[in-house]
């Protein structure tokens, strides 16, 4: 198997992985999955595609990830990882879809408007 990549996106946050044999490490800007997410949670949520496939152990994920918060980032990472998943092998993507994993989750913040505290949020009204 030569080299795959796949990008994730959500919300600010971007993953761009790669994929090759391998023993089953996971990079994040040049540290371990669990020193750049000390919550098992978000681990969890970046493993989901690899253990949906029971594929955790084949390759060596390599990634770099900006933008975002901790949450953003580990979806997106787990969206670039079911990307890559289904370039090696197209017959996984039903698979990965009816988990959920292959959509695209388009929610970002809303742009504050002019003249407005927030987005939406409008200033107090004052009668008098």
């Amino acid at each position: 198997m030569e080299r795959v990549n796949a990008v994730g996106r959500r919300k600010a946050a971007i993953a761009r992985v790669f994929f090759s044999e391998g023993t089953g490490e996971i990079t994040i800007n040049k540290r371990a999955l669990e020193v750049y997410f000390p919550s098992s949670i978000l681990q969890f949520i970046v493993k989901q595609p690899l253990s949906l496939l029971e594929a955790e152990g084949k390759y060596n994920i390599k990634v770099n990830l900006n933008g975002g918060g901790f949450k953003g980032q580990a979806e997106a990472l787990r969206l670039a990882i079911a990307r890559a998943l289904i370039k090696i092998n197209p017959e996984d993507k039903p698979a990965l879809r009816a988990a959920g994993f292959v959509t695209r989750d388009p929610r970002v913040v809303e742009r504050k408007k002019p003249g407005r505290p927030k987005a939406r949020k409008r200033f107090q009204f004052s009668k008098r």
